[in-house]
This record gives C-alpha cells, sequence and structure tokens, in this order.
C-alpha cells in the first residue's frame, strides 16, 4: 500500500512539474499611442580611470603599434559604433571625486601625475583627459556624460569645467581651450555632480547633500539654464529609498534634470563568487540580485512622481551590472572579470525592466565599457574580443528612440532549492519605420520555455529572429576562441493566423523582428 501511495505522489508531483514546464505563456502587446519613447541613452556606457579601462584599453598613446586615432584604439572605436553607443560616461566613477580637470589638459609631457587611490593605488600621467575624452566621444558618436569632482573639488573647478567645454564666446576658460588646440566648444550636455555622495565621493548625508548640490548646479549654468545642460544629481546606493525622497524634496525640480541609481549585481560582497567557475546556485543568486532592478526602479519612481508627477526629472540608472571576483592572477584593484551567458542573459533581463519603465528611466551606463566588470570589450596587449554582453547590447540597439509598446504576461517560475524567479522578461517596441521589435529572455537554468504572442494588432506580419545562446552558461569568449558566443539565426516559433508560437530555450536571449 505504501509503495502504491508513494508512486502516486511521485507521479502527480512529476505530471504537476511536467505541465509546469510545458503551459504557454500568454503575451500581450499593446500598441498605445500615450506610451513613451524608449530613450536611445538607456544603452549608454561607462568608463572610469580603473584598471585597464582607459590605459591599455580605450588609450595606447599616439606611439603605438597597435592602429589609433590620436591614441585611441581604432577597433575599440569601430566596436563601440557599431554597438551604436549613445553616451560615454567619464572619469569615473570614485576616481571622479578626485580628479582634478585642470591637470588632464594642455601638453602631455607638461601634465602632472595622479595616484588611483581607489584602484590599485597606481601612478597615472593624465595623458588622457578632457580633450581626449571628448574628441573620442566625437569619434564614436556618443554624448560624452562628464562626472564632476564635488568631494574632493570646488564650485569654481567644475563652473569652469563647463565652460572650459562649452562657451563659445571669449572668457578666460574658452581662451584656455583655444590655445590648447580646440577652437569650437564640445557642448557637453550630461553632467553629474558628484558620484555616491554617500560612500566614497565624501560620506555624506543626503541632506547634506542636497544642499551641495544645490550650491554646485547654480554655478554651472545661469537662471533659465540657457545652455541646456542636464544637471545629474548623485543617486542612491540601491534601496536606498530615503536618499532619493530627501533630493526630490529638497532640490527645485528646475534645478534638477536627472537623479541617479546605483545597483549592481552581488551575491554577497564579501564573497562575490567566480566569474566563470560557478555553480546554478551562483547563478541564481546573481540573478535574483540582477532581477531586483525591477523593485528598485518601480519604488524609485514612485517617489519621484510624488514631487515630480510631470515627470520632468529622468531616472538615470548611471552604474548597473554583475560584480564577481577578478579573474585569477589579475590586480585585485583592476576589477578585470570574464563575460559568461550569465552576463548576456542578465543584460538582456536588465535592459528589458529598463525599456519597461522608459517613462521614467532615461538613461543608463553599464559599468563598464572596456576590460573592467561587466565589459563589452576585453583586450590583451594588441588583440581585442567582444562578450556576450556586447551581444545582447548590440541587439537591443534597435529600441533605441523607438516607441514602447507596452508587455503584459504572468511568467512562468524558475525554481532552485525552493526558491523562484521570473523565468521570462519582455520588452516590446516599433521604431519609425514601423518595425516591431520583441526582446524575450528566458532566465530558467534548465528549462524551455513556451510563449505566445498575439500580434494581429501590431501591424505587421513576417517576423524573423535571432538569439544569444551557447550549450553551458559559463561558456565566453576567449582570445583563443573569440566567435564561441555569437548572434545566430532563430527559427524556434510559427507565426499561426496572427498568433506567435516560440519555444525559447534556457539561458538565451531572442529578438524577434516583423515587418
Amino acid at each position: 500500500m505504501k509503495k502504491i501511495l508513494l508512486s502516486t505522489f511521485l507521479f502527480t508531483l512529476f505530471s504537476q512539474v511536467n505541465f509546469a514546464q510545458n503551459q504557454t505563456t500568454v503575451v500581450t502587446i499593446k500598441n498605445n499611442a500615450d506610451a513613451p519613447t524608449i530613450d536611445k541613452n538607456i544603452y549608454g556606457h561607462f568608463a572610469e580611470h580603473l584598471g585597464r579601462s582607459i590605459y591599455g584599453g580605450f588609450f595606447v598613446g599616439d606611439t603605438s603599434k597597435i592602429p589609433n586615432t590620436k591614441g585611441v584604439r581604432n577597433d575599440i572605436v569601430k566596436a563601440l559604433k557599431e554597438l551604436k553607443i549613445p553616451n560615454l560616461r567619464w572619469p569615473g566613477g570614485c576616481f571622479a571625486d578626485t580628479y582634478h580637470w585642470k591637470d588632464g589638459i594642455g601638453p602631455q609631457q607638461e601634465r602632472p601625475t595622479i595616484v588611483n587611490k581607489w584602484w590599485g593605488g597606481v601612478t597615472e600621467d593624465n595623458s588622457f583627459g578632457t580633450h581626449d575624452f571628448l574628441n573620442m566621444c566625437e569619434l564614436l558618436g556618443a554624448e560624452p556624460y562628464l562626472s564632476g569632482n564635488v568631494g574632493s573639488g570646488t564650485v569654481q573647478e567644475l563652473s569652469d569645467w563647463v565652460q572650459y567645454t562649452n562657451f563659445s564666446g571669449k572668457s578666460p576658460m574658452s581662451d584656455l581651450r583655444k590655445k590648447n588646440g580646440r577652437t569650437e566648444p564640445w557642448k557637453v550636455k550630461f553632467w553629474g555632480i558628484g558620484n555616491e555622495a554617500w560612500g566614497c565621493g565624501g560620506n555624506m548625508t543626503a541632506e547634506y547633500y542636497a544642499n551641495e548640490y544645490r550650491k554646485y548646479a547654480t554655478f554651472m549654468s545661469d537662471w533659465e539654464n540657457t545652455g541646456g545642460i542636464t544637471r545629474i544629481a548623485s543617486g542612491s546606493n540601491s534601496a536606498d529609498y530615503n536618499w532619493t525622497e530627501v533630493l526630490m524634496k529638497n532640490i527645485p525640480i528646475n534645478m534638477l534634470g536627472g537623479v541617479g541609481v546605483h545597483h549592481y549585481a552581488v551575491i554577497d560582497w564579501g564573497k562575490k563568487g567566480d566569474g566563470v567557475n560557478f555553480t546554478e546556485d551562483g547563478y541564481f543568486h546573481t540573478m535574483q540580485s540582477a532581477l531586483k532592478m525591477e523593485e528598485l526602479v518601480t519604488k524609485h519612481a514612485a517617489i519621484m512622481d510624488k514631487y515630480d508627477p510631470e515627470k520632468k526629472v529622468a531616472m538615470i540608472v548611471d552604474e548597473w551590472g554583475a560584480w564577481y571576483e577578478v579573474e585569477k592572477g589579475s590586480n585585485p584593484g583592476f576589477l578585470y572579470q570574464q563575460n559568461t551567458m550569465r552576463d548576456a542573459v542578465l543584460a538582456g533581463a536588465t535592459l528589458n525592466i529598463f525599456n519597461n519603465h522608459a517613462d521614467r528611466v532615461r538613461m543608463a551606463n553599464l559599468a563598464q565599457c572596456v576590460n573592467v566588470l561587466q565589459a563589452v570589450i576585453l583586450t590583451d596587449k594588441a588583440k581585442m574580443i567582444t562578450t556576450p554582453t556586447y551581444h545582447v547590447m548590440k541587439l537591443y540597439s534597435v529600441h533605441q528612440d523607438a516607441k514602447l509598446l507596452p508587455v503584459n504576461f504572468q511568467s512562468p517560475l524558475y525554481t532552485f532549492n525552493g526558491e523562484s524567479l521570473p523565468a521570462v522578461s519582455a520588452s516590446a517596441s516599433k521604431d519609425k519605420s514601423g518595425l516591431v521589435h520583441i526582446s524575450l529572455v528566458n532566465v530558467d537554468a534548465k528549462n524551455k520555455n513556451k510563449i505566445e504572442i498575439d500580434v494581429n494588432n501590431l501591424g505587421v506580419k513576417n517576423f524573423t529572429g535571432t538569439i544569444i545562446t551557447s550549450a553551458k552558461l559559463q561558456d565566453y569568449n576567449s582570445f583563443d576562441t573569440p566567435n564561441k558566443i555569437v548572434p545566430t539565426v532563430f527559427k524556434g516559433f510559427e507565426n499561426k493566423k496572427g498568433k506567435l508560437e516560440i519555444t525559447i530555450p534556457p539561458f538565451s536571449v531572442v529578438v524577434l523582428e516583423g515587418k
């Protein structure tokens, strides 16, 4: 009798699990005229003076044998242009609040050195400075996003930087710019007023920083902000909702272009786990941390809505990504890590969150661009490779400046050791030419997911698909096998009378295009 009961229980349990794995998730996509546009700047990047991000990454110097333009690697410029990089944040990060911009202008041989106290204690020669960065942004076709020094700098110093880069008339700073070889201003739009003021930017309270912000913002522009710069406040550390509340309450809306939020997908800051040799447990809990972005964006947005119901102030997630232990044998202060299919899934799911909150999230910056944390590009001397995250960002670039198509669905669950996460992530948009793009991510490490989407009301009939996946979650592109993970044609779907029936493999990212 006990054997019969046990067999019945196991059969029932297996049937329930099998049903859960084979049920179809129905996704509804609305063609909503009032939906926001997905700002291209959501797909921004970050280049801090950290490890081999700048020196040995972007910048090799004009005497290098590696092909370059005024010291900037040509292969990196080409790869980022193909990514349609919309903006690039510099010089930090924590480094920004120790950086004095006047040390990085003028003849390179006359520039003073600086000790990078935050990242490895290395001495830098300031050979890559304001002109080098802003000229590089012009090569990239990207908007520069400058992080100003509030922690160890002065109001005058930041005000002078704005005048140096933006003023076209005659002034002490524009004259200095011309003396250094640049006649026309760069017209830098995005300005961060300090970085992580709650931590490495000065260990300030929210109330103290709000007052500092008001002071700095006042002297960066005139009463009407006729220069049109976007002044961005140093935002909260992940779920510090009080920080956002204090800033929104105490800073006049007309002085505030954006409020930052920083969130990294980290299992445990004391034991972050390996970037490549991880188990399903490590994958699950990294994704658990990453998917918290949905809650963070929603709750910070609700606070912002209370003080800014017209949504004039942008939420700017100017640091996000995965953070693991450094690669074995590398400098602990350089934060160099590999990039696997886990990172591709994380990137796709996070970008879907940003897309779906495009009414408030209008800029974001993946940390970081080259050789640091969740990089899209890795270099080894003359060699350069693109990572799985690069391919996701490139695939998702179709959403830049496209109109959001709101999605609605009840996600199946990805369950591991008694804990669960949403298994399916999705966002959709329609661009100016009428093309519809649907981004789908299957977070589940083991099971495929079936998805049905009614596309009858979208005005498109023919679909093609692209997928990023691999045999193992731990797979990555190396300098020996640089194309192990690349986008390929996806055929796992059928269009049956205006209903797309899709089967998406485990840990994969899919983008469908309809026309």
